[in-house]
């Protein structure tokens, strides 16, 4: 830039009386430009003095100049929050910028959501596999749909603030601040062209003021050093108006521009209330998510002693022994361990092993002689009526199993106390 300035002619010339006349029905640009660029080199170079704005004004321009490039900052990592993909971002710019509905597009969410039904059609919607995957799905189809909402609302509540901040409030300061300093070159280029002009007139007075040698050979030059005075008395005068046109204008530019400086805090207002806005619309989102796992984590735990009733809960037949077989050759590998599963009070005779949990009391039930199984306890559980007991996070039960009983329980022992206990509260202990 500055190589350019030096380089570059200079757009005023010294002329005559009839070029001046010419030039002035043209269109060149007017003087004031050329010695703005002219000033603005000096200035560069250290040539040049400069205007400088007080201190309260220096304060509002670097406060403006911190709210944007935060502004920028805050805007761009929340884009990235809400959409990570950046060429998804690259599309809904240029969707923006032509002025077009950017298109629906498919969360990660709801894209899962669908995979997991497909796959649960193939493997079979009435296997336990089939089935968690279309309960699982629909859990990611709500929160994709959440997610969705929860992008929606904050894009209008505080993308789209920010972005009309940068691209309207802010275009506007730009402007008249380039204004401002356009003006504030012309008025350091009237300061320095009355100084030179005064300059020049006091020298000419000195020599008008000298007394005339008449027995000189060229007695003229005391007639040609009095024009020159009265030359730039002239040229001091219009350097004047110059200067005080130009002190208004510059004025009336830095009122403006103080008043535009001055609006940043009402911006700062604007961008608080959206951005509580905006936490709010996340505190919501989340809330959401959180709420719709804790029901897919219900749903899960009923149906996992379905899914898993031959590790927590065993049958009859598993307390009997195993008939005796034939030993294994030599060399051949031993047989891997039985699986551990919960054991089973026989049920109590001439009575249905359906029936049995219904009318037996829990309290009166004795621990089987194959043993029991140690668990602990995942969450707080509160019990529903006497046949339960209440269970504490982190704590040890003994747990066994009855005949008939609904593979979602167990009959859990603490100390003298005993009840039915929930299998998705347990983490059995081998």
């Amino acid at each position: 830039m500055l190589r350019e300035l030096l380089t570059k002619k200079p757009s005023f010339s010294l002329t005559s009386a009839s070029e001046s006349g010419a030039c002035s029905s043209s269109s060149n640009p007017p003087p004031a430009a050329g010695r703005g660029e002219k000033q603005f080199t000096e200035e560069k170079l250290g040539q040049a003095e400069k205007t400088e704005l007080d201190a309260h004004f220096e304060n509002l321009l670097a406060r403006a100049d911190c709210t944007k490039n935060w502004t920028e900052k805050i805007l761009r990592q929340t884009e990235v929050l809400l959409q990570p993909n950046p060429s998804a971002r690259v599309e809904e710019f240029l969707y923006e910028k032509l002025d077009r509905k950017v298109p629906s597009r498919v969360t990660n969410g709801e894209l899962l959501a669908q995979y997991m039904a497909e796959a649960a059609n193939d493997f079979g919607p009435g296997t336990p596999y089939g089935k968690t995957l279309i309960k699982v799905g629909e859990a990611q189809r709500r929160l994709g749909a959440a997610e969705r909402d929860f992008i929606h609302s904050a894009s209008i509540t505080f993308l789209t603030p920010l972005r009309n901040f940068l691209e309207g409030d802010w275009r506007t300061i730009a402007k008249e601040r380039r204004i401002l300093q356009n003006r504030r070159l012309d008025l350091d280029a009237c300061k320095a062209r009355l100084k030179k002009a005064k300059a020049a007139e006091a020298k000419a007075t000195c020599e008008a003021d000298a007394v005339p040698d008449f027995q000189e050979t060229r007695p003229r030059n005391f007639v040609l050093s009095a024009s020159a005075s009265a030359l730039w008395s002239d040229e001091v005068e219009k350097a004047e108006q110059e200067l005080r046109l130009a002190q208004t204008e510059f004025d009336r530019q830095a009122e403006v521009t103080r008043l535009l400086l001055e609006g940043i805090s009402s911006t700062h207002v604007n961008h608080l209330r959206c951005l509580h806005e905006f936490v709010e619309a996340q505190t919501s989102y989340y809330a959401q998510c959180h709420q719709y796992m804790l029901e897919l984590q219900q749903q899960l735990g009923s149906s996992k002693g379905e899914i898993f009733s031959g590790t927590f809960v065993g049958n009859a037949e598993s307390t009997s022994p195993l008939p005796a077989t034939a030993s294994p050759p030599a060399g051949a590998a031993a047989p891997l361990p039985a699986v551990p599963t919960i054991p089973v009070v026989p049920t109590i005779a001439g009575m249905p092993s359906t029936v049995a949990e219904s009318v037996l009391n829990p309290s009166e039930v004795k621990p089987p002689a194959s043993g029991t199984r140690r668990a602990r306890v995942l969450y707080d559980y509160e019990a529903a009526d006497s046949s339960e007991l209440a269970l504490l996070a982190d704590e040890l039960l003994t747990v066994y199993s009855l005949p008939g009983m609904d593979p979602d329980w167990l009959i859990g022992e603490r100390g003298n106390q005993k009840g039915k206990v929930p299998v998705t509260y347990l983490e059995l202990l081998s």
